[in-house]
């Protein structure tokens, strides 16, 4: 009489097949983690922008005046402002810019800042962590 203890040839199989298929499935997933690193897709997860909005008011050919009329509270220090794709500031002044507060830039032309009196301009506020522009608007400096 045979032992029940010992396994049939047909059994033996079982464990090399599952072996080599958790093996696969590790080398899939290894290689789509390394693929996403190596083709830059792990450095879009970063910085993103905030939401904020903005009117501008008041202006003139020396000034931009703009008031945060919505979203989150920004840090003034990551806001850049940029008039026809060329930076105006390093930052905004103050420390945090809340909705309602109006912040005034001025164009100092000595330093080789472009003239804002040459009719319409595109005015950007750039979040320099992210780099995106969080608003955007044509103005008519004339």
């Amino acid at each position: 009489m045979k032992p029940q203890n010992q396994s049939n040839s047909d059994d033996r199989a079982v464990s090399p097949v599952i072996g080599v298929i958790l093996m696969v499935a590790i080398t899939v997933i290894l290689a789509a983690v390394i693929g996403t690193f190596v083709l830059g897709l792990g450095d879009q997860l970063g910085d993103t922008a905030p939401q904020a909005t903005f009117t501008i008011d008041d202006n003139s050919s020396q000034t931009i005046n703009i008031t945060k009329t919505g979203g989150q509270s920004l840090e003034a220090s990551d806001l850049v402002l940029a008039v026809d794709g060329e930076r105006v500031n390093t930052s905004f002044p103050g420390d945090t810019w809340q909705t309602g507060e109006r912040k005034q830039i001025t164009n100092s032309p000595g330093g080789g800042a472009t003239n804002w009196d040459s009719g319409e301009a595109t005015v950007r506020i750039i979040h320099d962590p992210s780099g995106n522009a969080i608003f955007e608007r044509t103005w008519d400096f004339s």
